[in-house]
């Protein structure tokens, strides 16, 4: 016979998990990302476009993968 239980992390509604020190690393981490050069910008995968479009998101905007 199997049992399966509910997690308390399971029942929870997702929420952000940032707090003021992951929007500051979101901040920095963001400023990084403007000032890289198009070939750093290859090696990661990204255009410069969007690059850019990412830099300039607002510092609340965090990325979906936050959700838990």
């Amino acid at each position: 016979m199997a049992y399966f239980t509910q997690t308390l992390h399971m029942s929870q509604p997702r929420t952000r998990t940032t707090g003021l020190l992951g929007y500051m690393e979101l901040y920095r981490q963001r400023r990084a990302l403007a000032r890289m050069d198009a070939a750093q910008l290859d090696d990661l995968g990204l255009t410069l476009e969007q690059a850019k479009s990412e830099a300039r998101r607002m510092i609340w905007d965090a990325p979906n993968s936050w959700l838990r």
